[in-house]
């Protein structure tokens, strides 16, 4: 099958990204179990579709994810230079510790579980659990010097409240912070973060969105218990996909579509761990490259999520 995914630039890294990236947390079973068949089946055909960028971190399952995200990427057995892999530190299934000495050892047990020489991004994990301060001072430079010993080629910073980058941005030096992710800021029912892209444009920094179903909310089976989303947010996007539903629409590719076609985010990280989540990601991303976004749809749908559009919620240690 031919690969058709769209890929773009990620800021001033060189790297490009396929459109949809694979959130591999699922591998860790966070969100249920997911079998090792069903993991390297889920990654390879991820793979053969034109997904090239894949996600993971320490905490997801306890290092779980990392574990069998490394034994699928060995699986594909194609060389290194065709995939990207994005990993994370200083958040861990013990706690959060930014420390350099920390973020050092991360890096190499990362690397053991994944297989891997090196990883193309190196990310601080959700860094407002953390002292920002540190990270300026202490975190980002160890991971500087990680980049100089070849284990990682860039540097990125995670977390949910939008004024965790801009602080940190301001505070280095140009050039030292790569990149950037955020979450549940970029789909229909909150965009902030499209206020922020011009500034990190102007800083050559990249960005990557995640989770472009608001963790759940947006689609057809409601988010998890523990979702920390207002009941009023909860209920408009359950009227949302009911209304979708009854159109013969899917909440989740609409969504999926409406993150998807802002260019100057480089790839929406999405969860995966089926080969059926797979085709279904890249369908949508592919139904939009040829034939555009469903302007009725969406416009319907924001009208509907009108009175809460971009209510967040407070970071909140999620379950795991």
């Amino acid at each position: 099958m031919a690969k058709t995914l769209e890929l773009r630039p990620l800021g001033n890294t060189g790297l490009k990204l396929s459109s949809v990236g694979f959130g591999a947390s699922p591998l860790g079973n966070v969100f249920g179990p997911v079998s090792d068949h069903d993991a390297v089946a889920s990654v390879r055909h991820a793979f053969l579709l034109g997904i090239n960028f894949f996600d993971t971190s320490p905490y997801y399952g306890g290092t779980l994810s990392e574990k069998v995200l490394g034994k699928a990427l060995k699986a594909l057995g194609v060389p290194r230079n065709e995939y990207i892999v994005a990993t994370k530190c200083g958040r861990y299934a013990d706690g959060f510790d930014f420390s350099a000495e920390r973020v050092t050892r991360s890096i190499d047990e990362s690397l053991e579980r994944l297989q891997l020489d090196y990883v193309d991004i190196l990310q601080c994990h959700d860094i407002e659990f953390g002292s920002l301060d540190q990270i300026v001072n202490e975190t980002i430079p160890a991971l500087q010097k990680l980049k100089e010993s070849g284990k990682i080629r860039f540097i990125g910073i995670t977390g949910l409240p939008l004024g965790v980058f801009t602080y940190v941005l301001d505070r280095v030096p140009p050039g030292t912070v790569d990149v950037i992710l955020s979450y549940c800021h970029y789909g229909i029912n909150d965009s902030t973060l499209e206020d922020l892209l011009p500034y990190l444009k102007s800083k050559g920094v990249g960005v990557i969105s995640a989770s472009p179903l608001a963790m759940g909310l947006l689609t057809e089976s409601g988010p998890p218990e523990w979702h920390p989303a207002s009941p009023e947010l909860k209920a408009a996007c359950q009227a949302a996909a009911a209304f979708c539903k009854e159109k013969g629409k899917n909440i989740s590719k609409l969504a999926m579509q409406y993150s998807l076609s802002n260019k100057d985010i480089s790839s929406i990280l999405v969860g995966m761990n089926s080969v059926k989540q797979v085709e279904e990601n890249v369908a949508a991303a592919k139904e939009l490259e040829i034939f555009g976004k469903d302007e009725k749809s969406l416009s319907e749908i924001e009208e509907i999520l009108k009175l809460v559009k971009n209510q967040t919620w407070p970071s909140g240690i999620q379950q795991s």
